[in-house]
């Protein structure tokens, strides 16, 4: 077996000295969360590094909505759900169709409609908020599900696009043309080829998709108003609207609420940096 050189012990050592801080540093803000959420009321703000009663009742007073800023947690849950899963499987739609009709099928103005779709990240995406909620409005759509779809489908797309089309570029012709002289048609090209030879990308967007809109406030809390309506991170916000906010349920929620992102990033992490990082390179 091959002994490590000193210069590769000297290499790992470095990135353990970085990483080891970094992630450190990045546990600390998940860590004092937890233990908001398993602190009673009145020992959430003692400054200890553990309470001295740890319990879960505020994850009990959560789930059964016993708050009354909680009391449509369940519904507002499930409209982050929904509105998160309508983005990514738009998205993929989208960005799918658009990435296998620039790259295989090579339609005239493909590459220039792609480089004008990313030229709309030159516009920080809060700046399109105003004109995103006038045009929401003008269309009847205000305090619908339908807007904050529609507006994250829009942001997530161009990017969605570019992956996509780059990690098809490195896909060989030759499929195609074994595919087409084997009388395929394009519909089937499409179904039979080029999806599954994309999976991997395409769970990696996907993926993308949905954590964007999961997380998303801005956009949210200017597009949705009922409270029956508003996804869960606008809810949370509401929290700071008391003059006496509790805080150990805005956290115990808040730490529900990074759960499904970290057990979707956790059980796709294997496609997330092989699907956006294809086609980063020439071969």
């Amino acid at each position: 077996m091959k002994l490590p050189t000193l210069r590769e012990v000297g290499t790992e050592a470095k990135l353990l000295l970085i990483g080891i801080p970094v992630f450190i540093w990045t546990m600390i803000p998940i860590y004092h969360m937890f233990v908001f959420a398993i602190s009673p009321k009145e020992d959430a703000f003692a400054g200890k590094l553990w309470p001295t009663h740890p319990t879960f009742h505020n994850f009990s007073i959560v789930f059964h909505q016993q708050h009354y800023f909680l009391r449509d947690f369940w519904i507002q849950f499930w409209n982050s759900t929904v509105i998160a899963l309508a983005v990514g499987a738009l998205t993929l739609f989208i960005a799918t169709a658009a990435a296998f009709s620039i790259s295989r099928l090579r339609v005239p103005g493909g590459r220039a409609v792609m480089n004008l779709a990313l030229f709309t990240y030159f516009i920080p995406a809060a700046f399109l908020a105003v004109p995103m909620y006038r045009t929401m409005g003008t269309y009847g759509l205000l305090n619908n599900h339908w807007s904050l779809i529609l507006a994250m489908v829009t942001i997530a797309a161009p990017y969605a696009i570019w992956v996509l089309k780059q990690a098809s570029d490195k896909l060989p012709v030759e499929l195609d043309e074994a595919a087409t002289m084997d009388g395929a048609t394009t519909l089937q090209l499409f179904r039979l080829v080029y999806v599954p030879l994309m999976m991997p990308s395409l769970v990696a967007v996907g993926t993308y998709a949905i954590l964007l809109a999961w997380n998303e406030y801005l956009y949210a809390f200017l597009l949705l108003s009922k409270d029956t309506d508003i996804t869960l991170p606008v809810a949370l916000g509401n929290f700071l609207a008391a003059d006496d906010s509790p805080w150990e349920l805005l956290m115990t929620t808040g730490f529900i609420y990074a759960l499904p992102p970290a057990a979707v990033y956790y059980a796709f992490k294997r496609y997330m940096v092989g699907g956006l990082t294809a086609g980063a390179v020439k071969s």
